[in-house]
Order: structure tokens, then sequence, then C-alpha cells
């Protein structure tokens, strides 16, 4: 049970059996495991913003919405029920709220809570998390587990590369990450700076009210098409109960994730065709396809960017919108001059630019005093890390959908939790036995987003110390696999916990 003392320097001292950190799909998600599964624990999920929701209430750009359908984006224990196969944020942030409240984790969300670093003592088998409060004076929380879902970017600020003359530009200059409230486009020129994810999203909402926009980018992105709705998700929705459609219609999504991405690996020349295909099927006869929408990469490479019945197509093809492929030479004060010495015009410009990524929430962590280099740990099961005990964290998929990794990693922490009790232990730690295991770095993707931020995470090897981007191999893995595999080391506290000093953090 949840206890709160003083310690002898004044300092408030919480006791939890679990720590979340982040209200986002990933820490709900795993608020929700760990109530259904373990409802003995205690626990609280420390949300440094004012709100839950994560993604879904930090981005309040025109048009956020998912690039996954979300009968795999949505949890497994709770279907998706709306027709919209592609959902906008507000919708999803509604899902992700109600989620919470009907499994009553809502209550346990503690905001404007940022953890600052967390501590583990093998003596006692615990964690000492320090928390500062937006409004309060610091404190403490011990607990037996610590799972950080706090995302894998930065809230408080996105990415933004060096532009010469950006200080010379008369207009707005917003980040999508920080998207004004009282920003008026209608009828302005908009440029949007970027071809990912975000911006292949900006280009046909800003496109409904502003003059013009023109999605500048420096080499394309691949680009597929998908419904808005599923006929097959809303066939099986009139004719089975709702968990059972929602059921079916998952695992036909999770199958052509699958072999659409296979099929990107083993045949990419085919898929490369099949894409520019679709592409030029819903654009003008003479659009030039293949200096806008066919990169020099693979597919999948990168993530592949879906836009939803085609509609960032659609307002290219009827002029609202437009697409430019250059690189910046420097700002002007009436728009943005180009190496090839055109010069766009712009009264508005959106640095859709990209994220500035993080590991474990920023968070500092060490071991008996030793601080945690992640740049030479290891991830086990995509869920731990080497030599850190009783932590997890969650990474979602970087080709299918984010919350397929967020389920099996909650159901697994909760089986280990489980285990561990059944068995009166008090600490697991992954202990790699072999140091001349080859390591690559955490993620095989050549995103710049990515490619920027790898050495701030950890790696991964072979085996248990491998980053899956397979669900069907996780299942097996996580879901399916034993808990005591030789790799993970149980042991017992030297001083149980129930013996330490109240409100003493040593």
């Amino acid at each position: 049970m949840a206890s709160t003392v003083d310690s002898p320097a004044g300092t408030r001292v919480e006791q939890l059996d679990v720590v979340i950190v982040g209200a986002g799909i990933s820490g709900v998600g795993a608020a929700c495991y760990l109530a259904s599964r373990l409802p003995q624990k205690s626990f609280a999920i420390l949300e440094e913003r004012e709100c839950s929701g994560g993604t879904w209430d930090l981005f309040r750009y025109p048009g956020i919405r998912s690039d996954s359908d979300l009968h795999t984006y949505a949890y497994a224990f709770k279907p998706w029920l709306r027709d919209e196969a592609i959902a906008d944020g507000p919708a999803i942030l509604a899902y992700l709220r109600e989620a919470a409240r009907e499994n009553g984790v809502d209550e346990h969300i503690r905001y404007r809570q940022r953890v600052l670093s967390a501590s583990w003592s093998s003596e006692n088998a615990r964690w000492t998390v320090n928390v500062q409060p937006a409004d309060g004076e610091a404190f403490i929380v011990q607990c037996s587990w610590l799972f950080i879902a706090a995302g894998y970017f930065r809230y408080d600020q996105g990415y933004l590369p060096h532009f010469e003359g950006l200080e010379q530009f008369a207009g707005p200059v917003v980040h999508p990450q920080h998207w004004p409230e009282d920003l008026d486009y209608a009828g302005r020129r908009v440029v949007i700076i970027g071809s990912g994810a975000t911006a292949v999203t900006l280009l046909p909402a800003m496109a409904e009210r502003a003059a013009h926009v023109t999605m500048l980018q420096r080499s394309p992105s691949y680009i597929i098409s998908l419904p808005r709705h599923d006929p097959i998700a809303g066939l099986l929705a009139r004719v089975l109960p709702a968990r059972r459609a929602y059921e079916l219609t998952r695992r036909k999504n999770v199958w052509l994730q699958r072999n659409l991405y296979r099929l990107s690996r083993s045949r990419p020349g085919l898929v490369r065709r099949l894409l520019r295909r679709g592409v030029e099927r819903r654009l003008p006869p003479d659009f030039d396809v293949d200096t806008h929408f066919t990169p020099t990469y693979d597919p999948w490479d990168q993530r592949l960017c879906a836009v939803p019945d085609g509609d960032m197509f659609a307002a290219i093809s009827e002029g609202r919108a437009s697409v430019v492929t250059d690189h910046i030479s420097r700002f002007t004060e009436t728009g943005i001059l180009l190496e090839s010495g055109n010069e766009l015009p712009a009264d508005i410009v959106v640095t859709a630019t990209g994220l500035d990524l993080q590991a474990l929430g920023g968070i500092d962590v060490d071991v008996d005093g030793v601080p945690v280099d992640l740049a030479d740990s290891l991830v086990y099961k995509s869920a731990m890390l080497s030599d850190v005990p009783n932590l997890a964290f969650v990474f979602g998929y970087t080709n299918s959908s984010w919350t397929l990794k967020v389920d099996l990693v909650c159901d697994y922490v909760c089986r280990v939790i489980a285990f561990m009790d059944e068995r009166r232990y008090d600490a697991c730690v992954p202990t790699n036995g072999d140091p001349q295991m080859q390591t690559r770095p955490f993620l095989d993707f050549s995103a710049g987003y990515v490619q920027r931020a790898l050495d701030r995470f950890p790696r991964q090897g072979t085996g248990p110390w491998e980053v899956l981007m397979s669900y069907r191999d996780d299942v097996r893995r996580l879901r399916d696999g034993a808990v005591d595999d030789g790799v993970l080391r149980f042991s017992r506290a030297a001083v149980p916990a129930d013996t330490v000093l109240a409100g003493d953090p040593s």
C-alpha cells in the first residue's frame, strides 16, 4: 500500500510499488495493465504536463491525426469503435482518456510532476525517485519498479536546423510542436518546410483556408494513400459483436503491415513501383512524380507517410497546394530564396523539421551511485536495460503501430512482477553473459531525427538483446516466452523493504 512520511531531513517521502513516468498512450496503457493484472499494487503516474494525452494533447496543429490505423494503434483491451480507421487527434485523445477513466487509472495521475532522477539501491531493492512539482517543494517517491513511459522526444522543444537569414523574415515562423492557438492563416501564403508525416498532414488541412500552401522539401518521402474508413472493419462491425469484429480487424491489419514491410525489404524495387503508381493515379498527368515523390532510398528505410483518402494529392490536383523539391539558400523578408535561384513567397513559414529525441524521458538514472551510461547499455527484449534492475520502458515499432508494442511490453512487465511475487524475489536484472557479442545501434532506421540521436540511446545485440520490429516475433518473446529465461537474474534484498527505516531514502 502507498504511504507518505517525512524523512529526517524534512523531505516528503512516499512509498509505492510502481511509479509510471508519463500519462500518454504508453503510460496510460501501462497503468491499465497494472490495474487489471496486479490490482493489489500501489502506483502513481507522474506527468510533467498539466494534462494527460502525451502527443495527442501536445500537438495541436491543423489536421493532427494518426498515421497508423486505429484498429492497431488502439489498445488490445479496448476496442476502437468509431467509424474512422485513420482518426484525428481529438478523437484519439478522447479514446485515451476514456480508457483511463474506465480502468480507474485517471485518479492515479499526478500532473505537473517532473521526475528529475532515479537511483537504485541494491541493498533494499528500491528506486528512489526525485520529483519536482511545478508549484511546490521537491519530494521523493520510493518504489520497487520504475516504468518510464515518457515517449521518445523532448516535449519542450522540437528540432530546428540553422536557416540563414531566418531573423529577416517578416512573418511568423511556427514549429508544429508549439502551434499558436491564435495563428490566422486564412487567405495567406504558407510554406511548410519538411516532407514527413507532419508536413503531409498539415498541407491538406491548411490548404482548406490558406491562399496557397507549398511543401518545401530537400528530398521526397514515400507516401501511401489509405482509406479513412476500413470497409472490411465496417462489414465485420455490422455482423459480429464489437469486440470480436475489432479483434479480427486488428489481426487483419497486423498481417497487412507485416507483409507490406517484408515485401518492402525483400523486393524493394517492386514496392517502389507500386507506391509510385499509387501516387501517379492521384495526380495530374503532367505532374513530375520522379522529382517530388520518388525517394532515393528504399521503402521502409524510413517510415512510410500515410494520407487518408489521398487528401494531400487532392489539394495538389485542385491547385490549392504544391510541392517544391529544392534546398534553402536563405530566408528573405518576404519568403525563402532557394539554391536554384527561385524564391518562394510566404506570409507564414511552418518548420515541420522534426523532433529532438531523448531516451528515458531525459531522466538521470544510477545504480548504487554509479550513473547509467545509456550508450554503454544493451536493450533487453525491447523492454529493459542491461545491468539496470526493475526498470522498464516502451519504444514502439517504426514499421507498425506504436501501441502494438505498448500492449506487449506492459503485459510482459506484469508477468515479470507476478513471477517475482510468487517466488518472493525483490529484484531482477538483465545480464549479458557474452562480453564479445557484436552490437549495433538501437534502431536500424535512416530518418534524420533518428540518426541525430542514436548516440543518446542504448544499443542492441543478438538473441534477447535484439530490438525486434516484428509484432509476431515479439508476441512469441514477450507474451508467450518464459520469464525465467536464464538472462534475467533474480535476487532478494539484503534489507527487506518492510525493515527499512520509514522515510529514510538511503
